[in-house]
């Protein structure tokens, strides 16, 4: 049993064990192109936050990864069927729920790994803070980690050739043939201010992408896969030990 996974844990080792950091994968439930599942943003990022966690537990940070919440904010999908959808404001009520557990039981710092686009934790934390000062509150983006651009040839951002070539290598038996995946293009919005990245406005997912996916998956392969993951999960995990680590009363200089 891995003993920084909370779910695998039991009751008479967790009662005596120091918890320096929780972390909470948060993922989403939708449509992957033709050749993913819905599942694939919880896969991704329950492995990668497992993978971290391990390499962090192991240089002596005391990590426990809480079960992921599978659900994400899907508000521009709501006509994709089983694109399920957790509005932001729920999204704020779990959160406040589970830190409140911590900040009872004195667990000082606690960590949000995000695997979905859709999701956007900044607000919300920002606002949990003012209830939970003692408890420190940090989300992170795993895609975000490293460029994607040093590992792949076409951009995207969803069920793309990044996406593809990870479950390829962490969960091969879950990816369709890439003949049977669409090419994911995406229709640009006619706002200029939008394109160029200065304005936003959110995606309407069946008016963008004829197939759910964005950017094309046609050359992803294992062994991409593979070296991204291991970068970003070093990454992820250098991010654990520090925050893990951190003395909270001297984290600036």
């Amino acid at each position: 049993m891995r003993p920084y996974i909370l779910a695998e844990s039991y009751w008479k080792d967790i009662k005596e064990q120091k918890i320096d950091l929780a972390v909470l994968p948060w993922a989403a439930t939708e449509a992957h192109n033709y050749h993913l599942p819905y599942g694939t943003d919880i896969v991704e990022t329950e492995r990668i936050a497992a993978e971290a966690a391990k390499i962090a537990w192991e240089k002596g940070a005391k990590i426990s990864v809480l079960p992921a919440i599978p659900f994400g904010a899907n508000t521009g999908q709501s006509d994709i069927t089983l694109d399920i959808n957790l509005n932001p404001s729920t999204q704020s009520i779990i959160l406040e729920d589970i830190i409140s557990v911590l900040h009872r039981q004195k667990i000082k710092k606690f960590l949000i790994i995000n695997g979905h686009g859709g999701n956007n934790f900044k607000q919300i934390l920002r606002e949990l803070g003012l209830k939970f000062p003692e408890v420190f509150l940090a989300s992170c983006d795993w895609y975000a980690a490293v460029n994607k651009k040093d590992y792949f040839e076409n951009s995207g951002d969803h069920a793309d050739e990044m996406e593809t070539s990870l479950m390829l290598y962490i969960a091969r038996d879950q990816v369709l043939p890439l003949s049977k995946a669409g090419d994911g293009r995406e229709k640009k919005i006619k706002i200029t201010g939008i394109n160029e990245g200065w304005a936003w406005t959110e995606r309407k997912w069946s008016k963008v992408t004829e197939d759910t996916g964005i950017g094309n998956p046609k050359k992803a392969s294992r062994e991409k896969g593979e070296k991204y993951f291991n970068a970003v999960v070093e990454k992820v995990a250098q991010l654990f030990i520090e925050i893990a680590s951190a003395d909270l009363e001297k984290l600036y200089e």
